[in-house]
């Protein structure tokens, strides 16, 4: 009876409705992320127009990059929701309780940098932080647009990447956010904030670990792709 019952379990697992299912909770957040940034996205886009029709001479850099900061985020969160919509079924899946721990720490702990109370930071720091908000979250656009219906947040093996920036290394996404959550944590530049990007990328590590492994499970040829690129930086790491 016990089997059978795992047995059908993992038939359900491998459909298209379960995995919708677990997309779910990620899906609904992105939603609620989108609906906090929209507003504050409309007012500088209107104090934008301001300027220009004032005199644009004056409109001030931060508030450009800042917009297209928001304009990198939504794309993202438009993209990751569509990529979680229409992904492909997983192959494998990793074995554990702790490896979907590390995913969703790794995934949302940066979140919290948010919570805690703004600092004021000179003019420079802040454009650095909006460059790297920009960066990072631009190539992790570019990144999530080339895992196409392979996205996973759990360490799961859809289909085996290896084209534009997985070419180069093995998780550019993950530069993406870790480049991006920098450049969050300086707008908040206090030992919290850097305490939080340190175990963001922390548990961001952990989860390369088993999605390496879980991969190497499912393609045996992915020990080759391993062999010729780095984990995150080219010829460094």
């Amino acid at each position: 009876m016990g089997n059978s019952l795992a047995h059908r379990f993992k038939g359900v697992r491998r459909t298209k409705l379960y995995d919708l299912f677990a997309a779910a909770p990620l899906i609904a957040w992105n939603i609620f992320v989108v609906s906090r940034v929209l507003p504050s996205f409309a007012a500088q886009i209107e104090l934008t127009k301001l300027f220009i029709q004032t005199d644009y001479s004056v409109l001030p850099t931060f508030l450009v990059l800042n917009i297209v900061s928001k304009v990198c985020t939504l794309a993202f969160i438009t993209v990751l929701t569509v990529m979680l919509l229409v992904r492909h079924v997983p192959q494998r899946y990793a074995q554990g309780l702790y490896s979907r721990f590390v995913a969703v720490v790794g995934t949302y702990i940066s979140v919290s940098i948010v919570l805690l109370p703004p600092q004021e930071i000179s003019t420079t720091l802040y454009t650095i932080s909006l460059l790297s908000l920009i960066g990072g979250t631009a190539f992790a656009v570019i990144a999530v647009l080339a895992l196409a219906r392979s996205i996973s947040i759990m360490p799961e093996a859809r289909q085996l990447v290896t084209r534009g920036p997985y070419a180069l290394v093995r998780h550019p996404l993950y530069v993406g956010e870790m480049v991006a959550t920098f450049g969050l944590a300086l707008q908040y530049l206090m030992p919290w904030a850097l305490l939080l990007f340190g175990v963001h990328c922390l548990f961001q590590f952990q989860r390369m670990k088993y999605e390496e492994r879980v991969l190497l499970q499912a393609f045996p040829h992915y020990g080759n792709y391993m062999a010729r690129t780095a984990r995150l930086v080219p010829r460094v790491y």
